[in-house]
């Protein structure tokens, strides 16, 4: 196999041999616009992101209250209420497991 030496270095070669990088770019035309469509469940993450960020998802005050009331040995638990939301979540998610098959 034999070497061709007709190629230049590379410590020869001009940027200006070269198209820019602006050379080459595509120009946007004015009459052109990027429009983005969101569907309606991005919507809603949107609003839900921004509800989140105005107020607090916890309920500070009410912590405070049920700290103090478990302190001073206050607190009532009412087993039939924990046990059907208990259920009521049980149930939820299975429909979500159902709806994602």
């Amino acid at each position: 196999m034999k070497i061709d030496k007709s190629l230049q270095p590379v410590s020869t070669v001009s940027v200006s041999d070269g198209k820019r990088r602006a050379d080459i770019t595509p120009s946007t035309d004015a009459s052109q616009e990027n429009s983005v469509h969101l569907s309606p469940n991005a919507a809603k993450l949107q609003n839900i992101d921004s509800s989140s960020a105005n107020g607090s998802v916890v309920n500070t005050a009410r912590v405070a209250e049920i700290k103090q009331a478990i302190s001073e040995g206050n607190f009532q638990i009412n087993p039939e209420v924990v046990a059907d939301r208990l259920l009521e979540t049980v149930k939820e998610l299975i429909q979500s497991k159902k709806g994602a098959i």
